[in-house]
């Protein structure tokens, strides 16, 4: 089983290596692939060291899968290359996500529409993840007609840049700015850049990704993604309308019941979400779960997780893992 990690020095490609490790999965060959400045490093995958190779060697090598996390740019050019070659792309930029012919895929959620044919599988937005993993079983069971969030986004979700802006800005250093205005004691409405109708690229993300996930065009979604000085986790204000009323005990079953969801909503002791606990974990956590009296059949939520894990690395991996449980990878 050879598997090329793609953008492997990144924040992300970082990650993914350490979840691969604890999730055991059965590599024979590592093939850690990064941009030309960092090729001949050395990295350190289960005790072992690996030298990052470019992506020409890494199309050469043919491995059984490649999970991308390197830009869209770079997705576009070279994911078809691997999939000429036999390679299985799991990417997670935004290159491949509403393409017609690729697949959206939450693994709890729609795994199950995966082919041996599909080389190329997208991995959806962070913050579109974690929404639909709590919004899917109440979808199937009250039908959402309705969506409205807005999202408290950590700054890990920019990269080492935004990392460093804050650490600067902590410190009283001068230096690159990866946000139009400082991040330390601010919130910044805007995540990714805008379209012509006045949206985000992520907000624009939240409404097209969950209606393809959850396989409904009819669900209108509007939201409002804001930025904040967290280090990892992002948080999410969900207001959901649905055709079909709902118990809130039902609702907190259903969601208890939900594997890679943590149910936490205990107000009566302070228990709710927060990103400083999701940190480092791969559920999805739901709090602050009640009824929006304001209309019927519509629910708030509080919905936290940790944007490099849940919405990154681990749903790749878990992709990979589904893929080679069902015998998909050549």
């Amino acid at each position: 089983m050879k598997v090329a990690v793609v953008g492997v020095t990144g924040m992300v490609g970082t990650i993914m290596l350490k979840v691969l490790e604890e999730r055991n999965f059965p590599i024979t060959e590592l093939i850690p692939v990064a941009s030309e400045k960092s090729v001949g490093k050395e990295i350190i995958f289960n005790n072992n060291s690996y030298t990052v190779v470019n992506l020409a060697t890494a199309v050469e090598k043919k491995p059984a899968i490649a999970l991308f996390s390197a830009g869209g740019q770079t997705s576009l050019e070279w994911a078809p290359k691997f999939a000429e070659m036999g390679t299985t792309v799991v990417d997670n930029s935004s290159a491949w996500r509403m393409d017609l012919d690729k697949k959206l895929i939450v693994p709890e959620i729609n795994a199950t529409t995966l082919t041996a044919t599909d080389k190329i599988i997208a991995n959806p937005n962070c913050s579109t993840i974690q929404m639909v993993m709590a919004l899917a079983p109440l979808h199937n069971k009250y039908k959402i007609k309705r969506i409205v969030v807005s999202t408290y986004q950590s700054i890990s979700g920019t990269g080492m840049k935004a990392i460093k802006q804050l650490e600067n800005e902590l410190n009283g250093v001068d230096g690159e700015m990866a946000y139009p205005h400082p991040i330390h004691q601010n919130a910044l409405p805007h995540c990714d850049i805008f379209e012509e109708n006045g949206y985000t690229k992520e907000e624009m993300k939240l409404v097209r990704e969950t209606q393809k996930i959850l396989n409904d065009a009819s669900i209108a979604v509007t939201a409002t993604a804001v930025r904040i000085p967290t280090a990892g986790g992002h948080s999410e204000a969900v207001n959901v309308e649905f055709e079909k009323d709902f118990k809130l005990n039902e609702v907190s079953s259903i969601l208890k019941n939900t594997p890679g969801v943590t149910v936490q909503d205990d107000i009566v002791n302070n228990v709710y979400p927060m990103p400083i606990s999701a940190n480092g974990k791969d559920d999805v956590f739901v709090g602050r779960i009640r009824r929006d009296g304001s209309q019927a059949n519509t629910l708030n939520l509080w919905i936290v997780s940790d944007n490099l894990r849940k919405g990154a690395a681990t749903n790749t991996v878990q992709i990979a893992e589904y893929l080679l449980k069902n015998k998909m990878l050549n």
